[in-house]
């Protein structure tokens, strides 16, 4: 009898130091039940998580191929945008990191929110790169508290992209459409309306796109430099709601309700022009049969001192993750999209992806003279007007704060003055996120 409760006392015992020894050697949750990391080999098994297959996926597959590491194993794993800030959202806040991946894309528009809220859960990156390589104004979202942790990807800069048919028949040449101003934008687009029956542009009225590209050729933003709301003495806003109230009530906007109907508004032929982001592009050359009717011009800007004919609508960046890999991620970052200049020239022409890399815009694939826009360098010149775009501060709450604004600007339409629109919407604003 004592001979085996000897045997189980040694076995208990084996047992309790097997478990502790294991325990060690596989440290906190914070770094334990990460996706990715370096293993015992050496070898460096790293997860991405990316949206857009044909876009972001793409690119990174496309990095994955231009990285020539010893032991280097990159996982892309595709994620919807939405499915991304929920997942980050859900596993950052929990503490544990359980979960994460090694490297993800973020949106710039939403990149303080997590910078902010988790501090700790990113790795500076700041020395695998030179962040001056870089438009300025991508550097101001993807940093804080004086460290880099995004490396800059997609532009986001803007254009006017136009029909020539239907603007050369209301009276408009080239020159005409260069370096606008919204409020001479309002007044073609009244010419255009009445001359040959096309409204100019399609919006959809839940997505306010058009105010922050507008705002942003003055480099204002929702907030201040402070990073407090700033809706009712924000001068650049309340013109560029004067200008998104006359393009509405004179019906010279087609009302769409989603991102398939906004497409055929100008791959039918409906609308005469799309203010919109470089990533159109691909869009607008969808519809085959309309090569050579589109041209692309500078982005209007307000008619305010200071302002510039560029501005931004979306883009996003590349982030490493504070867990295992880290360094092995921040590497492969570094020599790809924060300093291969050849890579960029393969960016654009197997991707149609254009960065905010500046030295890349004197490569080869940069000079395309792309026929459906009338042979027009269109990439060469978005990589030219994105060194214009005004830098600001995106700020956390972004989209939280044009909820409350989408509401307030119906009522706006419907007769309420802009004072009051501002006025209530500061209110709930600050109520909200205070």
């Amino acid at each position: 009898m004592s001979k085996h409760i000897t045997n189980k006392f040694w076995l208990l015992m084996i047992a309790l130091v097997t478990a502790t020894v294991l325990a060690a050697c596989g440290g906190d949750d914070s770094e334990g039940d990460a996706e990715g990391g370096d293993d015992a080999s050496g070898t460096s098994q790293l997860t991405a998580w990316a949206w857009d297959p044909n876009f972001n996926i793409a690119a990174l597959e496309l990095a994955k191929e231009n990285y020539d590491a010893e032991g280097f194993e990159l996982e892309v794993i595709e994620n919807a945008q939405d499915d991304i800030v929920q997942k980050l959202n859900t596993g950052l806040s929990s503490g544990t990191m359980k979960g994460m991946p090694n490297i993800v894309l973020i949106e710039d528009q939403r990149a303080q929110s997590f910078l902010q809220s988790y501090p700790d859960a990113f790795y500076p990156i700041g020395d695998y790169f030179n962040t001056e390589d870089f438009a300025s104004y991508k550097i101001a979202p993807t940093s804080f508290d004086g460290e880099q942790y995004g490396l800059p990807f997609d532009t986001g800069a803007t254009g006017f992209f136009y029909r020539t048919d239907y603007l050369e028949e209301a009276g408009y040449t080239e020159e005409d459409l260069t370096n606008i101003t919204w409020a001479d934008f309002v007044t073609i687009a009244k010419d255009v309306k009445e001359k040959t029956g096309h409204p100019m542009l399609a919006l959809d009225p839940n997505d306010l796109g058009i105010l922050r590209v507008m705002m942003q050729t003055t480099g204002t933003w929702y907030t201040n430099e402070d990073g407090e709301i700033n809706l009712v003495d924000n001068e650049p806003l309340k013109l560029a709601l004067t200008h998104y109230k006359e393009l509405m009530s004179n019906d010279l906007v087609q009302l769409v309700s989603d991102w398939s109907q906004y497409l055929a508004a100008f791959n039918s032929g409906d609308v005469a022009s799309v203010p919109a982001g470089n990533w159109i592009a691909a869009s607008v050359e969808a519809e085959e049969s309309q090569s050579g009717n589109w041209k692309v011009a500078p982005t209007p800007r307000l008619d305010m001192e200071g302002a510039k004919n560029a501005s931004n609508q979306g883009g996003s960046s590349w982030y490493v993750l504070n867990i295992d890999g880290k360094e092995a991620a921040a590497e492969f970052l570094g020599q790809t999209f924060g300093s291969n200049a050849d890579f960029y020239q393969s960016l654009v022409e197997d991707v149609g992806a254009l960065g905010t890399y500046t030295p890349a815009s004197e490569g080869d694939a940069y000079q395309f003279e792309n026929e459906f826009f009338n042979n027009q360098q269109v990439v060469y010149d978005f990589s030219q007007w994105m060194e214009e775009i005004p830098q600001v501060d995106y700020g956390m709450n972004t989209y939280g704060i044009e909820d409350i604004l989408a509401a307030e600007i119906q009522q706006y339409l419907n007769g309420k003055s802009l004072e009051d629109v501002l006025a209530d919407a500061q209110a709930q604003a600050e109520n909200q996120f205070k």
